[in-house]
């Protein structure tokens, strides 16, 4: 390990030894825990730091990041570049547009569930109850019938298997067909965004041949071609409204 990684190491393992005495600073003091470990704020807090680490996971699987990204990586691979656009400006991309299209349910949540938790109207329970609602209507537009059967029947519970109101399915079934339904439809949008692009590579590599230059790589002729078309159909716009209008809401 090289001094970089040690430091950063440090910095981590100092923050983790912080957070959780600033935590129970912030709730009036050291939290007392008996024996039985039923201390309700040091409950609260070790289930606020478990949601905190488990915010990429939600962010990937409950919303419509996953579907934007792999369509973004497919364009990236059709025209044939390697580090233009970079990592970093593809998933701030995702991120941005996710907000775009998750802020009617962000709104619902805020208004039906945070609001009134934060006004100390609603209990957590309710809490986790109303900001659920929103989110598993926008999984369920999305997921298709097929998919969320497979689950359903993969359930060993016989009353999931017959329910006809789809709100009450559990996150455990909703989630996975979400996911599901979201990787299929980005590779079927990834596959069409590659047939132009094959296209113009077959007809460059035809025409070396036909030229006898076949040492010269076809991907040096082809890549600028293909920029020029994605250029002129502006294909970043119409990639971005195409992705946005594939969502159901």
């Amino acid at each position: 390990m090289n001094n970089k990684n040690k430091y950063i190491f440090k910095i981590l393992l100092l923050i983790l030894l912080i957070v959780p005495i600033y935590s129970a600073k912030a709730y009036g003091g050291v939290i007392n825990m008996d024996i039985n470990g039923s201390s309700v704020e040091t409950i609260e807090i070790i289930a606020l730091l478990t949601v905190m680490s488990l915010l990429p996971s939600i962010l990937i699987m409950m919303t419509s990041f996953t579907r934007i990204i792999i369509v973004l990586s497919f364009l990236k691979n059709a025209l044939g570049l390697q580090q233009t656009p970079p990592n970093q400006v593809m998933v701030g991309i995702a991120l941005f547009l996710t907000l775009f299209i998750m802020s009617p349910v962000i709104d619902e949540v805020n208004v039906d569930a945070y609001q009134p938790y934060k006004n100390e109207e609603i209990t957590q329970q309710e809490f986790f109850t109303k900001a659920s609602e929103p989110i598993k209507v926008f999984m369920l537009k999305q997921t298709g019938d097929s998919e969320l059967k497979m689950f359903m029947d993969m359930s060993r519970d016989e009353k999931l298997k017959s329910t006809k109101n789809l709100q009450e399915l559990p996150l455990t079934i909703i989630i996975p067909s979400f996911v599901t339904s979201e990787l299929k439809r980005a590779f079927v949008i990834g596959f069409l965004l590659f047939i132009p692009f094959l296209i113009i590579d077959m007809i460059v590599s035809s025409i070396l041949m036909s030229m006898g230059m076949i040492m010269l790589p076809p991907v040096m002729i082809s890549l600028p071609f293909k920029l020029l078309l994605f250029v002129l159909v502006d294909g970043w716009s119409l990639l971005f409204k195409t992705l946005i209008t594939t969502f159901n809401f």
